[in-house]
């Protein structure tokens, strides 16, 4: 026995001088492990972002074609020639009106956290929006980002609003009407509807929850209700309808209208504010809808179906 024990004690401390340097070389080749993973996290939503940023980027710059050229086309060809220029010019001022009002307090006003009808001035002259993201609005995205998108929103809502009042409204007028209507109505519903402590947002912290995916109620009814007003306010053309009033050019409208079409892919898919497959559906939704409603109108109108024109 005395033996056995004597060969034993030998042996476990040899057994026990193995496992040092083997725990030690398993902890070392598990520190390099981690770093790994965790340099390929890092890759991996680096990457994401850059996907996302890019695909927001043409977005917005899809969204801005709806308005010049696609709407200044589109009711450009829908009144009489001597009109032409002025109602195209009245689309392309606006892109350039709202961009500085939206740079001075527009923004702010829609997208800082404030009450539940108006954002602070917190991004007033866009002090700290930078390539930080958001995260209460968009998580991958730089707030930079995220701002000009929805700046090419803010253009083309006033923009609509150009064809109820064609031909009647003047220039200056035209302008000056667009720069309140974008601060009193605009700018306080976008907060309202997505803005963070909206009336209408309850998903960040408003009252009521109203969903808007794509400018629904933000865009097209404030934009349809208001233009409504200003045709019934301003009332019917001078000489209207002794004076035959017809569109000086189809083509061009027609021009405009597939560049709606195309545009609208931006503004719906880039709803999703990221590349994954919410932006799918939305795209894939919005041309189906269009190649459906195309496919309406020609039924619905016999003369127009036996034409093509």
């Amino acid at each position: 026995m005395s033996s056995l024990r004597n060969w034993k004690t030998p042996a476990v401390g040899m057994l026990f001088a193995l496992t040092i340097p083997i725990t030690a070389l398993a902890q070392a080749a598990a520190a390099p492990i981690e770093e790994r993973l965790a340099k390929m996290e890092g890759a991996a939503s680096a990457a994401q972002s850059a996907g996302d940023n890019a695909w927001m980027l043409v977005c917005s710059a899809l969204v801005l074609m709806m308005t010049g050229p696609g709407l200044a086309l589109f009711y450009g060809g829908l009144v009489r020639k001597k009109n032409v220029l002025a109602t195209m010019m009245q689309s392309f001022i606006l892109m350039a009106v709202v961009t500085v009002i939206w740079a001075l307090y527009g923004y702010s006003l829609a997208f800082a956290e404030g009450n539940s009808f108006f954002g602070s001035l917190n991004y007033v002259f866009l002090r700290g929006v930078g390539a930080a993201p958001n995260a209460d609005y968009a998580a991958t995205i730089p707030q930079q980002t995220f701002m000009v998108f929805q700046l090419m929103f803010a253009i083309i809502t006033p923009a609509l609003i150009t064809g109820a009042f064609a031909e009647r409204m003047k220039f200056s007028a035209m302008l000056a009407f667009m720069i309140l209507w974008s601060t009193i109505v605009y700018f306080p519903l976008a907060h309202m509807v997505w803005g963070k402590g909206g009336f209408l947002n309850a998903a960040l912290g408003g009252a009521y929850p109203a969903l808007d995916f794509a400018g629904g109620t933000v865009v097209h009814i404030s934009s349809g209700f208001s233009a409504l007003v200003c045709a019934i306010y301003l009332g019917k053309r001078v000489g209207y309808p002794r004076t035959q009033m017809s569109p000086h050019s189809l083509v061009i409208s027609f021009i405009g209208a597939c560049l709606l079409w195309v545009g609208w892919f931006g503004f719906n898919a880039g709803s999703a504010l990221s590349a994954g497959s919410l932006a799918t559906s939305a795209f894939v939704a919005t041309h189906f809808a269009a190649a459906s409603a195309a496919l309406a109108v020609l039924r619905s109108e016999p003369w127009l179906a036996a034409a093509g024109t």
